[in-house]
């Protein structure tokens, strides 16, 4: 009898130390509070063992030799989170590189004016803006940026690429290039100053061709195409080049709303396909049609991207308006821009964009229905072949 009060009592203790040491590990493998930082567990997901990361920034914070800066490695952190989606347009924007983006979508900005992102895995020229210091210095859409003064491109974002770029009028940047035909790179040096990128221009060629040059779907260029539109309505002009070279795209609404003026109420502009068997939504032509029945042709290179390709893609499809120049750049995803706390953001892909008749834009771009190249001859002498067989295309309309 005794011995089997032992047995029951041996039983009694194993199962109340089972249970305690159970306790003590379940207690040990949560995160607790880290000194200085707070809101430890608001917005968690459920499922997602945040421990690892807990224990590499009590690691950090016991044994890094310099004193931390927890706010950047916050940044950082999400920056990383962000990185390892694999998209180069879904980036964490701290709180002044979102003040740089807003003010390059806005047309205002210092820096040296160009559109930059990722082709093939490397950071390449979309587009130099219009009278801008990249411009004037020789930097052409396409152009590889192989280094930013002393730091390699090869493993940086584009906002990265943004920020090591961008800076203070007078200050100068170098950038070493690489390009198609080049036996080796380049380094190119860029003064930079105040960009104001400017929404278009228009004049009268040949007697009755209008040709219209829209430089970048900012802000203003939906009301200043309004004016330059109504300009072009009471001129001796019947017949429409529409130069959509190196405008790197900007606001979809803009996009949307000039080719309201080209397409008749109603007609697809560009569908939105937000993947994984979700419905699309159509966004369609709202304006007056007023240039609707005028003959046109349409000028691409590899520095039209985004809006510009939505834009040459719609009337493409729409009106069999025939694109003429090099193969457009291909960015033809949807971002959407979330803020965040203290100022920051992040820009992330929501969809993709398909033409009108369903042709996808990302990667592939559009291609031109006539194709000419510009030559180093052709930069060097000035001369614009792509625009004289627009000329030449359009004297032949009626």
């Amino acid at each position: 009898m005794k011995k089997r009060k032992l047995i029951l009592l041996f039983f009694v203790i194993a199962i109340l130390a089972s249970f305690a040491l159970g306790f003590w590990f379940g207690e040990n493998r949560k995160p607790r509070p880290i000194e200085g930082v707070i809101n430890q567990e608001e917005g968690k997901p459920e499922g997602v063992d945040f421990s690892l990361f807990w224990d590499a920034w009590r690691a950090l914070q016991e044994k890094y030799l310099e004193p931390l800066q927890p706010q950047e490695m916050l940044y950082g952190a999400i920056s990383g989170m962000v990185k390892s989606l694999g998209d180069p347009y879904t980036v964490f924007f701290p709180p002044q590189e979102t003040k740089m983006f807003k003010e390059d979508i806005s047309g205002r900005f210092e820096g040296v004016g160009m559109e930059i992102g990722i082709r093939e895995e490397e950071l390449t020229v979309i587009a130099p803006l219009e009278g801008t210091p990249a411009q004037k210095a020789g930097i052409r859409a396409g152009d590889k940026i192989i280094k930013i003064d002393e730091t390699f491109s090869k493993d940086i974002t584009i906002e990265e690429a943004v920020s090591l770029i961008r800076g203070e009028r007078g200050t100068a940047v170098t950038l070493t290039i690489g390009r198609k035909g080049w036996d080796a790179p380049k380094e190119i040096e860029i003064v930079r100053d105040v960009i104001e990128v400017p929404s278009l221009k228009w004049e009268i060629k040949e007697e009755n061709i209008c040709y219209i040059k829209i430089y970048h779907f900012s802000a203003k260029a939906g009301s200043d195409f309004k004016k330059a539109a109504l300009d072009i309505l009471k001129s001796p002009g019947q017949k429409i080049i529409l130069d959509l070279r190196n405008n790197p795209g900007g606001y979809l609404e803009v996009a949307q709303d000039i080719a309201g003026w080209f397409l008749k109420r109603g007609e697809v502009v560009v569908i939105e396909d937000f993947g994984q068997g979700k419905e699309t939504k159509e966004y369609k032509a709202t304006g007056n049609g007023s240039f609707s029945e005028w003959p046109m042709v349409i000028l691409i290179d590899q520095g039209s991207a985004s809006g510009s390709e939505i834009l040459a893609g719609a009337l493409r499809d729409n009106r069999g308006i025939i694109l003429i120049g090099e193969k457009s750049f291909g960015k033809g995803s949807v971002q959407e821009l979330k803020e965040l706390k203290e100022g920051s953001s992040l820009k992330i892909t929501i969809a993709k964009w398909l033409t009108p008749k369903g042709e996808l834009i990302t990667e592939l771009g559009l291609e031109p229905d006539i194709k000419i190249e510009m030559t180093e001859k052709d930069y060097e002498e000035g001369k614009d072949p792509q625009l004289e067989k627009a000329i030449e295309i359009i004297k032949g309309m009626r």
